[in-house]
């Protein structure tokens, strides 16, 4: 993740896009056009939206999602892999894409697994973003309800990764990385984002 990247608040309304990252990974992995693949998912209503603006929206959403991953591999297993697996992929996309998720999965997240320490409330949340607006003029310069929905987006996006059981879960639960997200890591040499899934790399080293 590079420090230079700017912090985007576009999460507020892309969120986790899980099916909708599914169904554009379909098109992606044949490398039809994102013109294209916005004209098939609005003809065929496969992204259920009700107006063809969210349609491209959405659509150029997940193809910048996808191309974040920089890694064919991951790219084909967003679409094939089992949910679980399919889901932590998505949740790295997002990492790759959006430095504040990025930061708020390692920093935060990855930091209380290797502390060992399972507690969370939206205090966490709260407090990593407060710290991000002293630090950083763009940041600070948001409204409190686009901080505020960014709160909820994050929140969110620990239950849909099993992270988290639900919105008002006290304890983060120890999530198991799946292999094939462990290697797609590997190979784009980001294992600092294996924190993020319980995973401490440096450990690991002599088990691989």
């Amino acid at each position: 993740m590079s420090h230079s990247m700017k912090y985007n608040g576009a999460i507020t309304a892309e969120k986790f896009l899980f099916y909708e990252m599914r169904i554009a990974a379909r098109f992606y992995t044949q490398n039809v056009p994102i013109e294209k693949a916005i004209e098939e998912v609005r003809e065929n209503n496969l992204f259920q939206y009700p107006t063809e603006r969210q349609v491209s929206r959405m659509v150029r959403a997940c193809y910048k999602r996808l191309d974040a991953l920089e890694n064919e591999n991951l790219q084909r297993e967003i679409l094939s892999a089992p949910m679980d697996a399919a889901k932590q992929i998505n949740l790295y996309a997002m990492m790759c894409q959006n430095r504040l998720v990025w930061e708020f999965m390692v920093d935060v997240i990855g930091e209380k697994y290797r502390q060992q320490d399972l507690s969370f409330s939206k205090k966490d949340v709260y407090v990593f973003l407060t710290r991000l607006q002293a630090q950083n003029d763009e940041v600070a310069g948001w409204s409190p309800s686009t901080i505020s929905r960014i709160s909820q987006v994050l929140v969110k996006i620990l239950v849909e990764t099993e992270i988290l059981d639900n919105i008002r879960a006290s304890k983060l639960n120890t999530l198991l990385l799946c292999e094939e997200l462990e290697k797609g890591i590997r190979e784009n040499k980001n294992t600092e984002a294996l924190e993020a899934f319980n995973c401490f790399w440096e450990e690991r080293e002599g088990m691989i």
